[in-house]
């Protein structure tokens, strides 16, 4: 049975891929800052796990620190070796990733982003730990193209997508540095929505939310009076940006195929898009969420961000194609699971 580190594993997208590991055999082990994530997430994967309580400690472990912590890090992997369950694979999602905030605090990014991402690399060099699942984005794309495959031009149109196409790039120098030894997956996510169908996990951060999914369900459930739209001028059908919304459980399940896909070959390195591959205007997912769940989200139009683009969805066909995964859950299943999970976190 083998031991996965996954940094962030609180967050969003890694809670629901511990879920998934957890449930498909695997030992867990989470660190978390709680910075961005809740101090409950860790006992609701253990509650929706499959897994019997009496063997639930021995499978799931949660240490609290940062990724800058090699003091700490260092310890964690010494620990498993020593509980013979030594480390095996990270998949890494800690990291800050508000775009906005990005051009306001770019130096907290690199270092969190970038400095944190070498300190991990450095404890699994140490002891020979060379599985590792990266959690980028599709901002390394920028607005280039607004359909990219996975060679596409790479031109970030803010900070925080400079930072992922910086340790992408240190990255491909690792793996070239000893190519008989390194698997690397790096998944570039399109725009992650919903909740687990439960409705008892979904996106639970600390600090105010700057992507738009928790914004609709605030102003359903009346906590906001209304949701900004940026732009109403974008180069689109309506007028408003279009993203391709992918269902997080895809996700966590993309993430389950790619740490496979890289056990079952020989070391490489591979970059591949998690996407639908369809684009949703932000009018349309409004109106869709609206239909799906009978509620109304008053909006208004406010000024485009800086480091927004108009268009951005995936060419996933490398993904569907190399791995055993497809994404399953359509836009109208993001809405209902999302409100559900809101629903049941606020009343």
């Amino acid at each position: 049975m083998r031991t996965i580190l996954t940094t962030g594993g609180n967050g969003f997208i890694g809670s629901h891929t511990c879920l998934v590991l957890l449930n498909a055999g695997f030992n867990i082990i989470i660190l978390d800052s709680y910075l961005n994530s809740s101090k409950k997430t860790f006992q609701k994967i253990s509650d929706l796990s499959n897994i019997k309580n009496l063997e639930i400690s021995k499978r799931l472990k949660f240490y609290k620190g940062d990724i800058r912590d090699s003091f700490l890090l260092d310890l964690i992997f010494k620990e498993a070796e020593l509980n013979q369950t030594p480390i095996f694979c990270v998949i890494h999602f800690a990291g800050l990733k508000s775009v906005s905030e990005s051009n306001i605090k770019p130096l907290n990014y690199w270092e969190v982003n970038v400095s944190g991402t070498i300190n991990i690399l450095n404890i699994m060099d140490k002891y020979n730990c060379n599985n590792f699942v990266y959690s980028s984005s599709a901002a390394v794309y920028g607005g280039s193209k607004s359909n990219p495959n996975e060679d596409s031009i790479k031109k970030p149109a803010n900070p925080y997508g400079e930072t992922k196409l910086a340790v992408e790039h240190l990255l491909q120098n690792l793996y070239l540095s000893s190519p008989e030894n390194w698997r690397i997956a790096v998944l570039r996510y399109f725009n992650p929505i919903g909740a687990h169908e439960s409705g008892l996990l979904g996106e639970d951060p600390n600090i105010e939310a700057t992507n738009i999914f928790p914004d609709i369900c605030k102003v359903a459930l009346g906590k906001k009076e209304f949701l900004n739209i940026y732009g109403n001028d974008w180069p689109t059908p309506d007028g408003t940006g279009i993203r391709d919304y992918v269902h997080v459980m895809d996700l966590a399940d993309g993430h389950f195929e790619a740490m496979q896909f890289l056990f079952n070959n020989d070391p490489q390195i591979i970059h591949l898009n998690l996407g639908t591959g369809i684009g949703t205007s932000v009018l349309e997912l409004i109106h869709t969420f609206e239909k799906t769940n009978s509620i109304k989200v008053p909006y208004k139009f406010s000024q485009r961000r800086i480091g927004d683009v108009a268009n951005l969805v995936a060419n996933n066909k490398l993904a569907l194609t190399k791995l055993n995964w497809m994404p399953k859950r359509n836009i109208k299943k993001m809405c209902v699971d999302s409100w559900n999970w809101y629903k049941n976190k606020f009343n």
